[in-house]
C-alpha cells in the first residue's frame, strides 16, 4: 500500500493551480536522487500540460548546504516560478537563500515537498505566503486536533502528515485483521480494499486495486508572523483538493491491480 501522499499529488495539488493563476516560465532546483528527479519530472509535466513552460533546471546533491550558485542559476534564468523539488533540510536552506539573495522578491518560491516542522522552523518574514500540498495538517477541525493533542502530549510536537498518515495506515490495518479474523495477507489485504479507510486523516477515501490509497489532499498557504496565533499555527487551508484529482489513476497495465 501507498497511503500519505505521492510525486503526483504534490505537482497536482502546487504547481497546477499556479500555472494556472498566470505562473507560466518556471526553473526547478532539484535534490539530485531519484525522488527529486520524478518530482521535478510529474511537475513539469503537469507545467506543460497547462501550457507553461520549463526553462531551466539545475540539480544539487542531497545535504547541499550552500546552494548560491544554483539560486544565482535560478535568478539568471528570468523565470516566474522557482520549483524546489527537494525535502527537509535542503528544501530550508534553498529558501533561505533564495531569500538572502533577493530571488523571493522577483520570482515566486514553490516548494513542492514541505513538512510541517520545517515550514514551522522557518522566518516568517522569508516563508510566509508560499503555498504547499500537504496530506495532512493539524488544526484543520476537531478530529486532526484531538488526535494532534495526543501526539503532541507523547512526542512534544505537533505531528507532520508522515506520523498522521503512518499512524492511520496501521489502524486500517489491524482492523481489518480484527474484522478478517485472520493475518492471511490475501484475507487482510481483501478487506482492507472493501472497507473505506475514514478517520482523522483520510477523508473521501478509499484502497485502489493498485494500492494506492487515494484521499482529499489540502493546498495550505504559510501564514504571516501577525496571523499566528501562537507558535504550531503554521498553515492557512486555502483549498481541499478531492482525491481524484490530486492522485494519478490508476495504470490500466498494472499487473499488481489486474490480480487483486
Amino acid at each position: 500500500m501507498h497511503w500519505t501522499y505521492n510525486v503526483a499529488a504534490l505537482a497536482n495539488g502546487t504547481v497546477k493551480p499556479m500555472v494556472e493563476s498566470g505562473k507560466k516560465k518556471w526553473f526547478f532546483i532539484t535534490a539530485d536522487y531519484a525522488f527529486g528527479h520524478a518530482l521535478e519530472g510529474i511537475a513539469s509535466k503537469v507545467i506543460n500540460e497547462q501550457g507553461g513552460e520549463v526553462v531551466g533546471a539545475v540539480r544539487a546533491p542531497l545535504g547541499t548546504t550552500d546552494f548560491s550558485s544554483y539560486v544565482l542559476q535560478a535568478q539568471a534564468s528570468g523565470a516566474d516560478v522557482i520549483g524546489l523539488a527537494n525535502a527537509g533540510t535542503d528544501f530550508v536552506n534553498a529558501l533561505k537563500t533564495s531569500a538572502e539573495f533577493g530571488l523571493t522578491e522577483t520570482s515566486d518560491v514553490a516548494g513542492l515537498l514541505v513538512f510541517t516542522h520545517n515550514a514551522k522552523a522557518l522566518d516568517p518574514a522569508i516563508a510566509a505566503g508560499m503555498k504547499a500540498t500537504t496530506g495532512f495538517y493539524w488544526d484543520m477541525d476537531d478530529k486532526t486536533r484531538e488526535w494532534s493533542a495526543r501526539f503532541k502530549q507523547r512526542h512534544g510536537s505537533i505531528p507532520a502528515m508522515g506520523q498522521a498518515g503512518a499512524y492511520s495506515m496501521t489502524m486500517h490495518y489491524l482492523n481489518a485483521i480484527k474484522a478478517a479474523g485472520t493475518d492471511d495477507a490475501d484475507a487482510v489485504m481483501a478487506m482492507m480494499k472493501a472497507t473505506k479507510p475514514d478517520d482523522f486523516f483520510a477523508r473521501n477515501a478509499y484502497l485502489r486495486n493498485d494500492g494506492r490509497m487515494v484521499h482529499d489532499m489540502l493546498l495550505v498557504s504559510i501564514k504571516d508572523a501577525a496571523s499566528r496565533k501562537s507558535d504550531d499555527d503554521i498553515y492557512n487551508i486555502e483549498a481541499v483538493i478531492p482525491g481524484d484529482v490530486a492522485f494519478n489513476p490508476m495504470m490500466e497495465s498494472c499487473n499488481f491491480a489486474a490480480k487483486s
